[in-house]
C-alpha cells in the first residue's frame, strides 16, 4: 500500500516534466556547480548559496510546467505591464551598485526587475502575434518594435547595455518567427550600418572602450584589455585535456577577474581543456535542440513563438558568453546560462525552461 501510493507521488511529481530537457538542465548545473566550486578556491560560501539558488529554480522551472499555456496567455499582458512599473521603479528609486542603477529594494531582499523581462517581453509579443494571427500587416511589425523598444530603453538607461540587447534579441526572435519579411529584414541590417556612426557618438566612454578592446585588447593590457587577454590565456592553456580540476594557474592565482559569473567558462576550460569544452557545448546543443524540437511541435502560434524565442534566447546567452571570453565578442557581463553564480538570472532562466516543459507536454490537450 506504503508502494502505491509512493508511486502515485513520483507520477504526479514527473508529470509535466520533460525528461530529456530536465536530463540537460541538471547536467548544467552539475557542471557548474564543478567549475564553481574551483572558481572560489574549493570554498563552501558561494557553493552553498549557489546550490540554494539552484533548489530555488528548480522549484519555479517544476510550477512553471505546471501551469498550462493558455493561461500564460492570459497574464501576459499584466506581467508585462508590471514589469515596465518596476523598471520605471528603478529608475526612480532604484539602488546604485557599481555605478549603475538596476537593483530595486523590496525590504526582505532585491530583485533585478530587467531580469523579468527577458521572459515577460517575449511573453507580450507571442501573446500580440496570436491575437493578431492570420491578419498580419506591416504596421502590427511595426507595432511589435515599439513594443519591444519600451523595456530595452529604460534598461539601456541603468546603464544595462547587455540586457538591453539580450532583451532586444528575445523580442526580435519572437518578431522574426512571426513572419517578418526578409526584405524589411535587409532594410534594418542597412539601417544599422548606416546609423553606426551615430550610435557610436551616443555611446558612453566605456562601451567604446570594451569595442576598441576588441579590436586590440593589448593596448591597455592591464586595463580595459586586462579580462580579455587572461581569459584567453587561461582558456589557451588548458590544451585538449585540460590541467585537471582544481588545478587551474590563471584561477587560482587570481588572474581571471569575475571568475565566478561572467568569466566562470575560463575556468572550466582551463582545467578541463577542449575536450571538457566539448562536452558543455553539447550539453548547451541538447537543450537548444530540445527547445528547438518543442517549438517546432507546438500547437498555437502563441506556444510556436514564445518556445523558439525562449530557446534562441538561451543559444544567444550561451553564445555571447563564450564569444566574450575567447575574445571574438565585447565583454558586455552576461553569464553563462545554468553555470555562472548568481540567482536572479538562474530563477529567470528557469522560469523560461519550465515554460518549455508546459508546451511539450500540454500540447495534446490543446491540440484535443
Amino acid at each position: 500500500m506504503i508502494a502505491y501510493y509512493l508511486r502515485r507521488a513520483g507520477r504526479a511529481f514527473a508529470a509535466n516534466i520533460d525528461g530529456p530537457l530536465l536530463g540537460g538542465v541538471l547536467l548544467l548545473m552539475a557542471a557548474g556547480l564543478v567549475a564553481l566550486y574551483s572558481a572560489s578556491n574549493a570554498g563552501w560560501g558561494r557553493m552553498s548559496g549557489q546550490i540554494i539558488n539552484m533548489l530555488v529554480a528548480l522549484t519555479v522551472l517544476w510550477v512553471a510546467a505546471k501551469v498550462p499555456p493558455h493561461y500564460l496567455m492570459r497574464i501576459a499582458v499584466p506581467v508585462f505591464a508590471v514589469g515596465i512599473v518596476l523598471l520605471i521603479a528603478v529608475a526612480l528609486r532604484g539602488e546604485v551598485v557599481n555605478g549603475a542603477r538596476r537593483w530595486l529594494n523590496i525590504g526582505i531582499t532585491r530583485i533585478q526587475p530587467s531580469e523579468l523581462m527577458k521572459i515577460a517581453a517575449p511573453l507580450m509579443l507571442a501573446w500580440y502575434f496570436h491575437r493578431y494571427e492570420g491578419t498580419l500587416k506591416l504596421r502590427n511589425f511595426a507595432l511589435a518594435g515599439l513594443i519591444l523598444m519600451v523595456p530595452a530603453v529604460l534598461i539601456l538607461r541603468q546603464p544595462d547595455l547587455g540586457t538591453a540587447l539580450l532583451i532586444l534579441g528575445s523580442g526580435g526572435f519572437v518578431i522574426f518567427l512571426a513572419g517578418l519579411p526578409w526584405k524589411i529584414i535587409a532594410g534594418f541590417a542597412l539601417a544599422a550600418l548606416a546609423s553606426a556612426p551615430v550610435v557610436w557618438s551616443m555611446m558612453r566612454g566605456y562601451q567604446r572602450q570594451r569595442v576598441l578592446t576588441l579590436l586590440d585588447p593589448s593596448q591597455d593590457p592591464l586595463g580595459a584589455g586586462y579580462h580579455t587577454i587572461q581569459a584567453g590565456i587561461a582558456v589557451g592553456s588548458g590544451g585538449w585535456t585540460g590541467k585537471g580540476w582544481l588545478n587551474g594557474t590563471q584561477t587560482h592565482l587570481d588572474f581571471i577577474p569575475e571568475r565566478t559569473t561572467d568569466f566562470i567558462f575560463a575556468v572550466y576550460a582551463e582545467e578541463f581543456g577542449l575536450l571538457g569544452s566539448l562536452v558543455l557545448l553539447a550539453l548547451f546543443l541538447l537543450v537548444i535542440f530540445r527547445g528547438l524540437m518543442i517549438a517546432a511541435n507546438a500547437p498555437t502560434t502563441f506556444t510556436r513563438l514564445l518556445a523558439g524565442a525562449i530557446t534562441m534566447s538561451f543559444f544567444t546567452y550561451a553564445f555571447v558568453n563564450m564569444g566574450m571570453v575567447i575574445g571574438i565578442l565585447p565583454v558586455v557581463g552576461v553569464p553563462l546560462p545554468l553555470i555562472s553564480y548568481g540567482g536572479t538570472s538562474l530563477v529567470s532562466l528557469c522560469l523560461g525552461l519550465g515554460i518549455l516543459m508546459s508546451i511539450q507536454t500540454h500540447r495534446k490537450l490543446m491540440n484535443s
